[in-house]
């Protein structure tokens, strides 16, 4: 296959998978595994940049192409209506050459089997440049910070002095962040050991164990991964498993534990000095857990069960210490995931609060008095975090807050809440994380 067919079917992978994301609400994850199946592995660093770009600048490219086009394209050219938006995102945010960019974007309509709209996109795409619309500020909210107006107006009232700075952040890209594995070697050691390979690192104050990578690698580069020296975990979500253990030890419960970042990390902490049982609904989850475990060569007992359900799995034995990682809006790792501004809505939040509060009053009687519960979620919203955790105290007799945190580096990076603290996107190269420590009075 020559280039230009390779180029073009990239482009063809590109739009199918945004548009599974789009019309048929798959998840990029799950859509980009399949894209990638029939590509070379040479073009999916590309196809991931297109399809990550497209849905980060979404409603921007939706404004260019309602501009541009003289009717709206049917329901079922929804395919075309992505490519367009390929192409428009490569015109606008790409080095890809404008004349390389038209006309594989074009060639690609013909392989979506979309032959008569080629002429359509070649004259939009060809309008888009010589109208200079890239260069001209988009009139509408969404538009300009490529956000849904639910998404914004919420973090609006949540965050008065920082929405927009939230929203920068998470059309930003991430940065790659690594975990080492202080059982096999120290966070200097290892950081040592990337140089010698060529691959810039360095921590961040407060973090033991967070080395922050100068440009992302695949983890295949990483010296040690395969044997469990290191893994990719951004350094917020490195704040649970310290924060708990630096509070309890004994029997803990991982309860919505998949896919196992962080219960490996709570055994990369204590050791055998705990007792770690991890939980989850999904079976599928849970064999990644397992895998998880098995590279970081350290021992759970895993089970399948519904954590606001815990009498269909809990053997009555109190635990000493909770990790709830809440399922959530993730709101807080839009910069990782962009299509979580194009899947979730505005009544998620209330439904997804309710079985956050659910969980939580379900798994406080398996925690022992004197026992804490740490809850967390990648959400910014408070509707979901303090405002979950304020009812839970306002009803729940024996529990009260605990508020001290490890060390003052840690503190620098969160922000204090009515109930627990934050860690907004962006702070110091972090996702979006929300803590509250529960104590159980004894």
């Amino acid at each position: 296959m020559t280039d230009n067919a390779n180029a073009a079917r990239t482009r063809a992978a590109a739009a199918e998978a945004i548009d599974a994301v789009l019309s048929r609400g798959r998840s990029l994850d799950a859509a980009l595994a399949d894209a990638e199946k029939d590509l070379p592995a040479a073009d999916r660093a590309l196809l991931r940049k297109l399809c990550y770009g497209c849905l980060r600048h979404h409603w921007q490219l939706e404004a260019w192409a309602e501009s541009l086009l003289d009717r709206p394209l049917k329901k079922r050219d929804s395919v075309v209506r992505a490519l367009l938006a390929v192409g428009l995102y490569q015109l606008a945010a790409t080095r890809v050459p404008d004349h390389a960019a038209v006309s594989t974007t074009v060639e690609a309509a013909r392989l979506l089997r979309r032959p008569k709209h080629a002429g359509l996109l070649n004259a939009v795409l060809r309008r888009f440049m010589r109208e200079d619309l890239a260069n001209r500020a988009p009139a509408a909210e969404t538009a300009r910070f490529n956000h849904p107006q639910w998404m914004i107006d919420l973090l609006r009232r949540d965050w008065p002095s920082d929405w927009q700075a939230i929203l920068d952040a998470n059309n930003a890209q991430a940065p790659m962040w690594l975990r080492v594995n202080r059982q096999r070697r120290s966070l200097e050691a290892y950081r040592q050991r990337l140089e010698r390979q060529g691959i810039e690192a360095r921590g961040l104050a407060g973090f033991d164990q967070a080395l922050r990578l100068a440009a992302a690698v695949p983890v295949t580069d990483l010296p040690g991964f395969a044997e469990g020296d290191v893994s990719v975990q951004d350094a917020a979500a490195q704040i649970a498993a310290a924060w708990l253990m630096a509070r309890t030890g004994g029997r803990i419960l991982d309860a919505c534990a998949a896919p196992g970042g962080k219960s490996a990390h709570l055994k990369e902490l204590a050791g055998d000095d705990i007792d770690l049982t991890c939980v989850d609904i999904d079976a599928g989850r849970l064999d990644r857990l397992r895998a998880y475990l098995d590279r970081v060569g350290v021992t759970a007992t895993v089970c399948r069960g519904d954590a606001s359900k815990p009498d269909e799995w809990w053997n009555e034995q109190a635990f000493d210490g909770i990790l709830l990682d809440a399922p959530c809006s993730a709101s807080g790792v839009i910069r990782r995931h962009p299509d979580i501004k194009c899947l979730r809505r505005a009544a998620d939040i209330d439904a997804l609060a309710g079985r956050q509060a659910a969980m939580l009053h379900a798994l406080w009687r398996l925690l022992a008095p004197g026992g804490c519960l740490l809850y967390a979620t990648c959400s910014v919203f408070s509707s979901e975090n303090d405002a979950v955790v304020r009812a839970f105290l306002d009803t729940v007799s024996d529990a009260r807050e605990g508020d001290t945190l490890q060390n003052n580096n840690m503190r620098d990076v969160m922000r204090r809440k009515t109930c627990g603290y934050q860690v907004l996107p962006g702070t110091a190269g972090m996702d979006g994380f929300y803590y509250a420590c529960l104590e159980k009075v004894a």
